[in-house]
């Protein structure tokens, strides 16, 4: 049988061209969509996103690092540099990239000395920091040891050699009371200076390096470095500068630094001299002092713990801390506060039995050296008489005697750029009305007469004083910068002064002070001996302070007859020369004795260095070694920059007959006195300020001859230092 055949299908062609054009158009149409979605993505990251991406990429091949500025260099007032900075390398560890300590840091202590304080201090900063900050291993690397570390750098990753400016004293322990030290900072400090400056390794944290601060530090800057995947330099593409720290030039000598510091020996306690003229400080030394370089780069145990348990303190700054009762030195402006307050005149006298008495009380007050006789004001400074200061403070009871007090500057701060500075006390009812229930009694008054009791003053108050008994009655801010420059080419520029306060409206009252402290030393006082071969006339007072009360019966106790931390305070302030001050001192010996004997020495020597260019030979029985430099490169002046000319004061006229020697200032052709001739800026007026003569018993030294103006106390420009 026959199969029947297969019925052929006609295919149509034009549904299937159809079902193609369609199927066509659809995967046009994704394809066309999916080039839209590409060229929308390229669009983003291209356009939209092109600075995030560009940024990153950027990032990737371009590592920015701080450029940290040369810290701002510290001149004397002649220029000379007492502290810059050296270039070193120290060793930066990224905790991030660097990876467990254990594994690398036994290695790298082979290529380079580190101490077990290097470690500690890095692990505990390690513990308290993020991990991608570096973190510094080691200050001051030889070069010795960097030239082994680059050989073997790449076994090291995230730990770099970094060269840095590290900061230099010159002459560390001649200024470490004054200049202060930088050194590593803490978290305290990194909180302080927030985010933007945490390129900074170093900070000031005592003296003038911590008080100047933002001015020294400068401002960081940035460079960029191209960099390969591996993170090698390939070279520099950019760079925003740093900004250098502004220099600062000071009002201290150093060859007037050193002479202070050679007058002491090896005496612990302090001394400050002024200009009285500006409020200049021209020297100040803290006795003993320290190197501040050995807390630059962290000082070790063995060092700091010698220095803390020294029992001479060199740590403690005396002159900005301490503070004490400022003895009979308080005594010339105790009898300023009388005769401005009315209750006394220069002339009046009070007769001296050695012992004043409370009415009603049976308790003595005695003086020193027993009964004067009749005293006068005049009288009562140049013989330390303490009888006449019991009755003076009784009669102008306390309230007024403090009021003067904070009027010539006591129980506040004398403005001096030094960081916690001691504000003293003055005693009065209202203060220990705050810090004891019992009342104010009568004795208190009397013994605040004569710096005793609750007073607490700085030697910087009894400098600042002085000095404006000896500046016609100016009171001026203390003050250790003159000038400051941003930039070494730059010029340099005078920082503005408060103007001064008066302390007095009556020029006599001061005249009278003036003549009880020349009569102090070119008279029958106590400081009599100073003045012995002397061509210029000083005016000044001493002081003694106890540290224990007398023996039964009154009598003195002979301070050498005591052990050593019970002996007397000897204080000493004056100024000279007398006629026409130019530099003004305050001088306290710890454990001295008597301020006539032991202070005052040291003040001549501090104004014949000054006055005179004569330097004090070093005592050769002092069993403590001088400060490095202190010796070296002495030159014969040390005279400051000449001011504007003045008349000199008239001469003064001693209470009593005084030595011809020490009366006779000096004349032209003798030895010319470097420091102090130049004279007083003219007063308000536009006249010289000059004293009145003395209205009293007519002198019997000759009339001062008017001194030579100063020599030009500005060297050559010192070589372009490193910053």
């Amino acid at each position: 049988m026959k199969s029947r055949p297969r019925r052929r299908v006609l295919k149509n062609v034009a549904a299937e061209a159809e079902r193609f054009r369609q199927r066509s158009a659809i995967a046009f149409l994704g394809v066309v969509l999916a080039l839209v979605g590409l060229a929308v993505w390229y669009f983003r990251l291209q356009v939209i996103e092109h600075e995030e991406y560009a940024t990153r990429s950027e990032a990737n091949r371009i590592k920015l690092q701080p450029v940290v500025p040369g810290r701002g260099l510290i001149y004397d007032r002649k220029g000379r540099i007492l502290a810059d900075n050296v270039p070193a390398y120290r060793l930066d560890v990224t905790p991030r990239e660097a990876g467990d300590p254990a594994k690398w840091l036994p290695a790298l202590k082979g290529i380079v000395e580190l101490s077990e304080d290097d470690i500690e201090q890095f692990e505990e900063a390690r513990r308290a920091s993020r991990g991608f900050k570096p973190i510094t291993l080691k200050l001051r690397v030889s070069e010795e040891e960097a030239a082994r570390f680059a050989v073997d750098r790449w076994r090291y990753p995230g730990v770099e050699l970094v060269s840095y400016l590290n900061r230099r004293y010159l002459y560390g322990e001649l200024f470490a009371h004054v200049i202060g030290y930088v050194a590593r900072i803490d978290e305290e400090d990194a909180a302080k200076m927030g985010e933007a400056n945490a390129a900074f390794s170093h900070s000031g944290k005592t003296g003038l390096e911590r008080f100047y601060e933002e001015q020294l530090r400068g401002r960081i800057g940035y460079e960029k470095v191209e960099t390969n995947v591996d993170g090698r330099e390939l070279g520099l593409v950019g760079r925003v500068p740093a900004v250098p720290g502004s220099d600062l030039r000071l009002g201290i000598d150093l060859d007037l630094q050193r002479a202070m510091v050679i007058a002491f020996g090896d005496r612990d306690g302090s001394a400050v001299a002024v200009d009285p003229r500006t409020g200049e400080v021209l020297a100040m030394v803290s006795m003993p002092g320290y190197d501040a370089n050995l807390f630059v780069n962290g000082i070790s145990h063995a060092d700091y713990q010698r220095l803390t348990t020294d029992p001479s303190r060199p740590l403690f700054n005396r002159n900005v801390l301490g503070g004490g009762p400022p003895g009979s030195t308080i005594k010339p402006l105790v009898a300023l506060a009388g005769l401005d307050s009315g209750m006394r005149k220069p002339e009046d006298r009070v007769f001296s039995t050695g012992e004043f008495r409370i009415p009603g009380q049976s308790r003595g007050y005695r003086d020193s050296s027993g009964g004067a006789g009749w005293t006068d004001m005049r009288k009562s400074i140049s013989l330390s008489v303490n009888y006449y200061y019991y009755k003076l403070a009784y009669d102008m009871k306390i309230d007024r005697l403090a009021h003067f007090m904070r009027r010539y500057g006591f129980g506040e701060p004398t403005g001096i750029d030094l960081a916690g500075e001691n504000p003293g006390i003055v005693p009065s009812p209202q203060w220990k009305a705050g810090r004891t229930r019992e009342p104010w009694y009568p004795g208190e008054t009397v013994i605040a007469g004569i710096g005793q009791g609750y007073w607490i003053s700085t030697l910087l108050q009894l400098a600042r004083g002085t000095a404006a008994i000896a500046d016609d009655g100016r009171l001026r801010r203390l003050h250790l910068v003159t000038d400051r420059r941003d930039g070494y080419r730059a010029p340099w520029k005078p920082l503005p002064q408060p103007a001064p306060k008066l302390i007095t409206d009556n020029p006599a009252n001061l005249q009278a002070v003036h003549e009880g402290m020349v009569a102090t030393i070119h008279g029958q006082g106590t400081a009599t001996a100073m003045a012995r071969g002397a061509p210029y006339m000083m005016a000044g007072k001493t002081g003694t302070v106890q540290k224990i009360s007398r023996k039964a019966g009154g009598k003195s106790v002979d301070p050498r007859s005591l052990p050593y931390h019970l002996r007397h305070q000897a204080l000493f302030v004056g100024y000279a020369p007398a006629e026409n001050p130019t530099i003004a001192v305050a001088v306290i010996v710890e454990h001295g004795g008597y301020g006539g004997s032991t202070a005052a020495p040291i003040a001549r020597k501090v104004f014949d260095a000054w006055l005179l260019g004569k330097m004090p030979e070093p005592d050769p029985e002092s069993t403590r070694q001088l400060p490095p430099g202190t010796l070296d490169g002495i030159p014969g002046s040390i005279a400051p920059p000449p001011t504007n000319q003045a008349a000199p004061r008239s001469p003064v006229a001693p209470t009593s007959p005084a030595k011809p020697t020490a009366n006779a200032p000096a004349t032209p052709g003798a030895s010319v006195p470097m420091g102090g001739a130049a004279a007083r800026p003219p007063t308000a007026s536009g006249n010289a300020a000059s004293r009145p003569a003395a209205a009293t018993t007519p002198s019997t030294s000759a009339p001062a001859t008017p001194r030579p103006q100063p020599r030009s106390a500005s060297p050559s420009a010192p070589p372009e230092p490193r910053r």
